[in-house]
């Protein structure tokens, strides 16, 4: 055998050998991609099945991250966001994570509150669910500046916002038409009730949410009943909203509505001013910001357009938002009611007399004590 031919054979032999070593790296290589990507495929998809309720609830709300989703935003908007907010310290595999897991295109705009401790497919679950929202009960009773107040109160929206809006933002309900263009011509239309508000929300919308509810809630039978009344929805709102101020005894409300209803409908100008102590209220509150346990003699004597020891007949406008039992009951009153006066007993109910003079006497009895 001659030197060329063994050169040859020691060529081949180490070429065949590198090829060897080569699909054996190219092996293993496949091998460990293949399990790479299996085991992310379970860990990702398979095993991203994830309770986000029980996530929710590990976090704490007060040292928690306030994430704010914009709407219109996209993965990478995302990506970017959490990484400014130091929850993701890898944007671009975040959005590798994402897409490789079909959650682009899922992520719901609003607030979230993310936890530095959660895994990246924790806080896509977090994402994909519903954005947090801010619950808020409007109680019966309470007028327009309060209910501003409540929601400044739980940051949804500064007061003056609120009220501005209010008095400028023009709606379009049945039950709005005919309201004049008056201070606060919302008050007593901010239907009192449990709401979800999303922190997001701007003024028009968080209205929009009281107003819708009580289109909801108003019923079209309501409306043939105040045209037999002889009453405008307007008319209606306002009376509730007195009776609502008045008295927090569903028994009563009926018997209550009726002295006002006797009372407008008396020849008597006297008669005719419903000296109701829940408007003088309201005017302290309007004036002044506050209301009072008892109100005065002095109170009554107040110059305010919504002053009924002053002026004949209902104010301007409502001075609460009154709830359905309320409104029910300004649209039926007590019928075979003849009362003309009410004084309060102290313990919650009233006193109910025909006449200013066992008016007077109750008046003696009830207010001394």
């Amino acid at each position: 055998m001659n030197k060329k031919t063994i050169t040859k054979k020691k060529k081949s032999k180490k070429s065949k050998n590198r090829f060897l070593a080569f699909l054996l790296y190219f092996t293993a290589f496949l091998l460990i991609f293949t399990l790479s990507s299996y085991f992310s495929y379970k860990y990702f998809i398979q095993e991203k099945e994830l309770d986000v309720v029980a996530i929710k609830a590990r976090i704490n709300e007060e040292t928690g991250i306030h994430i704010e989703i914009p709407i219109g935003s996209n993965t990478s908007d995302i990506a970017a966001i959490l990484n400014d907010a130091g929850v993701v310290d890898k944007p671009l595999w975040f959005k590798f994570i994402s897409k490789f897991n079909g959650y682009d295109g899922c992520y719901k705009s609003g607030k979230h509150i993310i936890d530095k401790a959660l895994g990246y497919r924790e806080i896509m679950e977090i994402l994909c669910d519903n954005p947090i929202t801010t619950t808020v009960t409007i109680v019966e009773g309470k007028n327009l500046k309060q209910i501003a107040h409540i929601l400044d109160e739980k940051n949804l929206i500064d007061m003056d916002i609120f009220l501005e809006a209010c008095g400028t933002e023009e709606f379009e309900y049945k039950f709005l038409e005919g309201v004049p263009d008056r201070k606060n011509k919302l008050e007593g239309y901010l239907f009192p009730d449990t709401y979800f508000f999303d922190p997001t929300s701007g003024p028009r919308s968080l209205i929009k949410k009281f107003l819708d509810n009580f289109n909801l809630k108003f019923k079209e039978d309501f409306y043939t009943r105040a045209k037999e009344l002889n009453m405008s929805i307007d008319e209606i709102i306002i009376l509730a909203s007195i009776i609502e101020a008045e008295t927090p005894n569903p028994d009563e409300r009926p018997i209550v509505s009726s002295v006002f209803h006797n009372r407008l409908k008396s020849e008597n100008p006297e008669l005719k001013k419903l000296q109701s102590c829940a408007t003088v209220q309201y005017v302290l509150y309007d004036t002044q910001n506050k209301m009072k346990e008892k109100i005065s003699d002095n109170d009554t004597k107040i110059e305010h357009p919504y002053n009924t020891y002053l002026y004949e007949g209902l104010p301007p406008g409502p001075i609460c938002s009154p709830g359905i039992a309320a409104i029910e009951a300004a649209l039926y009153p007590d019928e075979e009611s003849t009362y003309f006066y009410f004084v309060a007993k102290g313990d919650g109910t009233h006193h109910f007399s025909k006449t200013l003079e066992e008016h007077m006497r109750a008046s003696e009895t009830y207010q001394s004590e």
